[in-house]
């Protein structure tokens, strides 16, 4: 193997950052695994001025990648947005089975590129990445990707590769979602900003066009729609792969819901280490800031508030909700969905 792709082989050290769709060049920097259990985002605010980052081409990538001979081998966590994943990412991190990677910037970069790449470009980047991302610091690791939410587009793609991954999908109900994105300035304006794309990816799932949303609620309850739908369209073919966890259940029951967590990936745990890790510092943080105090009884208070302050907009998040249910068959599923 060439000096590169003996690099790669080794450990994760050598993490791929960033992928240039124009060039095809891939920015390399190195992590310790300290570095990936802190991050909350594998993109780029994980650099700065000290950072040495090395660009690679494609070609030189693709040609060590295969000199390895690195498998594919990891499991995901695929939500709806604004839902815990960071926080359930970083509790199942906790133990020493699990290499959790959140947020690869490439991976969001292959799903917003993906229409523009031949579909033998697309597979050969995605097959070389999700190898790169299996890799791990310890035999008995599994790495575990936890995927923005408008990658879960690529969800269903991603369950039937052949090495049969297993997820996490994580939801909420469309009320708590509306009251949750209202509730924040910044997740307010997320929405303004994925609105568009996110009505063009449901509108193709739908095979037509649906009525646009004529306020914010409405807007939002459609970006409800659509990452629900394309969680479910993952479903179809990989349930018994895949554990679905509501955020507000999960909240209300951490314990067992943890523990099936690790179950779902084949790691047994007692009681007392799952107290152990609840009673940790990710409970009382924000996930995606841990300098930041955040938990469910300050969750609860910005929910109440955004249901008090906004309680008109997420009626009509709702009615839109239930009327698009009446006519298209995919949104009444998820509707329906338990």
């Amino acid at each position: 193997m060439t000096p590169f792709a003996e690099s790669l082989a080794r450990s994760p050290e050598l993490f791929p950052h960033g992928l240039d769709p124009r060039t095809g060049a891939v920015g390399f920097i190195r992590l310790i695994e300290r570095d990936y259990r802190q991050a909350s985002f594998l993109d780029g605010r994980l650099l700065n001025p000290q950072t040495i980052s090395r660009a690679v081409p494609w070609p030189q990538v693709e040609q060590a990648v295969a000199e390895t001979g690195l498998p594919e081998a990891c499991d995901f966590i695929f939500h709806i947005g604004h839902v815990g994943s960071t926080l359930l990412s970083r509790l199942l991190g906790a133990r020493p089975r699990i290499l959790s990677l959140r947020e690869p910037a490439i991976l969001r970069t292959l799903a917003e590129a993906r229409g523009t790449w031949t579909a033998d470009n697309f597979e050969a980047r995605m097959s070389a990445f999700l190898k790169l991302w299996s890799r791990t610091f310890a035999a008995d690791q599994r790495a575990l990707v936890k995927a923005t939410s408008f990658v879960s587009e690529l969800a269903a793609d991603l369950m039937a590769r052949s090495y049969a991954p297993k997820a996490i999908f994580i939801t909420a109900s469309p009320e708590t979602y509306l009251a949750t994105i209202l509730g924040g300035p910044n997740s307010r304006q997320e929405s303004k900003i994925l609105a568009e794309s996110r009505l063009a990816r449901l509108q193709r799932r739908l095979g037509r066009n649906i009525s646009p949303a004529q306020s914010e609620g409405e807007t939002i309850a459609m970006s409800w729609a659509c990452e629900m739908s394309a969680l479910n369209a993952a479903m179809t073919n990989a349930h018994d792969r895949i554990l679905l966890i509501d955020f507000d259940k999960f909240l209300a029951e951490p314990q067992p819901a943890l523990q099936a967590a690790f179950r779902h990936f084949g790691i047994e745990t007692t009681e007392e280490e799952i107290m152990a890790i609840l009673s940790g510092p990710n409970m009382t943080r924000y996930a995606k800031a841990p300098e930041y105090a955040y938990d469910a009884k300050l969750r609860n208070d910005v929910l109440k508030q955004a249901r008090t302050e906004h309680g008109g907009e997420i009626r009509r998040g709702m009615a839109w909700l239930e009327n698009a249910g009446k006519t298209f068959p995919e949104i009444r599923a998820v509707l329906e969905l338990k």
